[in-house]
């Protein structure tokens, strides 16, 4: 197969990936509903965990990362962070209107920040690198050292384009709509954080105790 071929292929598996639902799409949408900028920080923070822990595939180190207590550990520190984040996105909902409320669980946690702690705190995303993650990372690199980085560089763009339009999405739908679609936003953000939360957290206990 050619690299071209590869690279095609390479996409549509990642675009699966990129494009579920999940934890980070949520804070992307919540915090893009405050800044249209914020999903490509998401992005770049994401980045900064994805980018490495390919590194560490490459190197030899997928094996460890699917271990039982590995997935574990992350599934516990990861549902900790998001009960943390849906706390305060719910609590932020009591005062006297969500836009004040804005700056300050931007401070808390950054979008920059966000994107780390998100990624960094989902097993699953640990997973699918581990398997399917692993495999693209392998085929890559057997193409050389320049495939391998245009491969990497393709699959995070793909999760830059698609953070970037749910939050410039939701940032024209607050500036539309206004206060009330912003905490309406914040809400189902804040339930949708703590239902991932409480999963990772059962998950993880449930995988102690099997």
């Amino acid at each position: 197969m050619s690299f071209g071929a590869f690279l095609i292929q390479a996409i549509l598996i990642s675009l699966s990936g990129v494009m579920s639902p999940g934890p980070l799409t949520v804070v992307v949408v919540g915090k893009g509903a405050q800044s249209p900028r914020a999903g490509a920080l998401i992005a770049l923070g994401h980045g900064a965990v994805e980018f490495p822990l390919m590194i560490l595939i490459m190197l030899g180190l997928g094996p460890f990362f699917q271990h039982d207590l590995f997935a574990t550990s992350i599934g516990l520190a990861g549902g900790g962070v998001l009960l943390w984040m849906a706390v305060g996105l719910l609590l932020s909902l009591r005062r006297s209107g969500a836009q004040e409320a804005g700056p300050e669980r931007l401070r808390e946690a950054s979008p920059f920040m966000a994107g780390v702690l998100m990624t960094a705190g989902n097993p699953y995303f640990i997973v699918w690198w581990a398997t399917v993650g692993a495999t693209l990372v392998f085929r890559a690199w057997g193409y050389g050292v320049w495939q391998f980085a245009l491969f990497a560089v393709v699959h995070w763009s793909l999760d830059l384009i698609w953070y970037y339009f749910l939050a410039s999405a939701a940032f024209k739908g607050t500036k539309l709509l206004g206060d009330r679609f912003l905490k309406g936003i914040s809400l189902v953000a804040g339930l949708m954080l703590f239902y991932f939360g409480i999963r990772f957290i059962t998950s993880a206990i449930g995988d102690l105790l099997a």
